[in-house]
């Protein structure tokens, strides 16, 4: 006689979830999808503002937009001849970031792989401390320290004529964009999964061996996302670069020499303009510059990123 068979296996009963658990769900990530697609809509329709304020002039027939890039004259105020040429202004607006960045770059990593591997535990939370509190003193304040401090300092010891110049500006914003790099560049190092650090020294890698052939090269996308930080940062500073540069419209023939950058010249001549002039269409086609000089930066960095993926 043949056994009976074995009874069917229950079926398995998932608990069912409330209706407010689903529909709060699908909120939160449509939220979360809206939040992520609002940084580019925003950076749309500023980028849409400025470029509609600036396309009245940069559709007249009498605007030359080679004199307008290329051109180091900048009268806008002339009665008989006006000029509107950028060109001093971006290589003065280059000029700073280049050396802020020569400056702030070293300092910033080195502090960042500092605080990462070698600072001891309540060391690296006085010094975090203190780095977020130089983030947060206002622009101004560094223009003023660039104006009555740092000025003194640079004629006193250099003999420059004036304190206010290219080194100035640049000292400033390094120290400007040394706490944005130190912020980020830590937190990329310290995102490199630990077992990175459990090989290397398995291996016999030294502490120095083990940050320049494993962390770093673990981190690069991070760390290099910090450098464009502080070179945005750099790049879109105002009041500070207004105070300590010295406005002066030309091309640099040293550091020690004054200039005057895209945003201080925006900021310094857009109250004095009547709305609609040509004057005031014209900041605004200075702004697309800005906008510009930002995008290329990010689009070669996007490209320097992809070339150290692929290898």
């Amino acid at each position: 006689m043949s056994p009976d068979p074995p009874p069917p296996a229950a079926a398995v009963v998932r608990p069912r979830r409330p209706v407010w658990a689903v529909q709060g769900e699908r909120a939160l990530e449509a939220l979360v999808r809206l939040s992520g697609v609002s940084a580019i809509v925003f950076v749309a329709a500023i980028f849409f503002f400025v470029l509609r304020e600036a396309a009245p002039v940069l559709v007249k027939d009498d605007f030359s937009l080679v004199q307008f890039l290329f051109s180091g004259e900048w009268y806008p105020t002339s009665a008989s001849n006006v000029r509107y040429g950028t060109f001093a202004l971006t290589v003065g607006t280059l000029s700073v970031t280049a050396l802020a960045m020569a400056l702030a770059v070293p300092f910033g990593l080195g502090a960042a792989i500092y605080l990462s591997e070698f600072c001891a535990p309540r060391v690296r939370e006085t010094l975090k401390i203190t780095i977020e509190l130089l983030s947060a003193i206002p622009s101004v304040v560094w223009g003023f320290v660039g104006l009555t401090v740092m000025s003194r300092l640079i004629v006193s010891t250099t003999g420059a004529p004036v304190g206010v110049n290219v080194l100035n500006g640049g000292i400033i914003l390094a120290l400007m964009s040394v706490p944005v790099i130190v912020s980020i560049g830590e937190d990329a190092l310290k995102a490199v999964p630990d077992s990175y650090r459990e090989a290397g020294i398995a291996l016999g890698a030294t502490r120095w061996q083990l940050v320049y052939r494993v962390l770093l090269p673990g981190a690069r996308n991070g760390l290099l996302a910090a450098v464009l930080l502080g070179v945005g940062r750099a790049v879109g500073e105002t009041m500070a670069v207004l105070m300590a540069t010295g406005h002066a419209v030309q091309i640099p023939g040293g550091l020690l020499d004054p200039v005057r950058t895209l945003t201080a010249n925006i900021a310094s001549e857009m109250g004095e303009v009547s709305k609609g002039s040509e004057h005031y269409r014209v900041l605004f086609a200075v702004g697309v510059l800005l906008f510009g000089i930002t995008f290329l930066v990010n689009l070669a960095a996007d490209l320097v990123v992809r070339g150290v993926r692929r290898r």
